[in-house]
């Protein structure tokens, strides 16, 4: 099964555990901000990538262009360690782990949330690439993919208990979209996949084809 097709079943299921009330306000955020523009907005192939110096889930700082001297880079933007379709994706990436650093990729992942909860994810998914923390989503603007939850959104989040309050360290509003990048070593982004819709992601055999496509 590929990813999306992960992603579509579990979402199927999901859709009957959730209340009547709560499911129309998320399909509502979810249309406002396909209507928004946000994804059009975003940076994409030919683009520059913008440079970042992130903390790594053990304290360590990585930045863009260390990475890129080593080779390219696959950079995946996710919503936090809270959100089940960002597990299932990042797990995917974990399975094609090996075929992308036997490309002479570099893996690395950014959200919003503190290092103690990547942390936690990457424990737990036995995660063999690095976990960023975009504290205050900085580093996502710059990529034009961070926006903010609608209120009553946000509210819904609250009462599931994903407390973004804390995990995203007083930022509890503002999310990036799902969002991954191939970027070359000279930092243009070689490949682009950005949607609004957080149960849609990158496929892993579109991302390797897209690393075998590089000159």
């Amino acid at each position: 099964m590929t990813l999306n097709g992960e992603l579509r079943t579990f979402y199927e299921a999901r859709q009957q555990q959730i209340p009547a009330e709560i499911r129309e306000i998320m399909q509502r955020a979810g249309q406002e901000l396909t209507d928004s523009g946000q994804a059009d907005r975003a940076l994409t192939t030919g683009a520059q990538a913008p440079r970042f110096n992130l903390s790594t889930a053990t304290g360590r700082t990585l930045a863009l262009p260390d990475l890129l001297a080593d080779g390219p880079v696959v950079l995946t933007f996710y919503r936090g360690a809270w959100c089940p379709y960002c597990n299932i994706a990042l797990r995917a990436l974990q399975q094609h782990h090996d075929a992308i650093t036997a490309r002479g990729a570099r893996l690395v992942a950014v959200s919003p949330q503190i290092p103690d909860e990547s942390l936690s994810l990457a424990e737990k998914h036995d995660l063999a690439f690095d976990v960023l923390s975009d504290i205050g989503s900085d580093t996502a603007k710059q990529y034009g993919l961070a926006f903010d939850l609608p209120h009553d959104l946000a509210a819904v989040y609250d009462k599931l208990g994903f407390d973004l309050q804390r995990v995203n360290d007083g930022h509890a509003r503002t999310l990036p979209l799902p969002a991954t990048y191939v970027i070359d070593q000279q930092g243009m982004i070689r490949w682009a996949f950005v949607n609004t819709d957080y149960t849609t992601r990158a496929e892993p055999a579109d991302i390797l084809d897209a690393l075998d496509s590089l000159d």
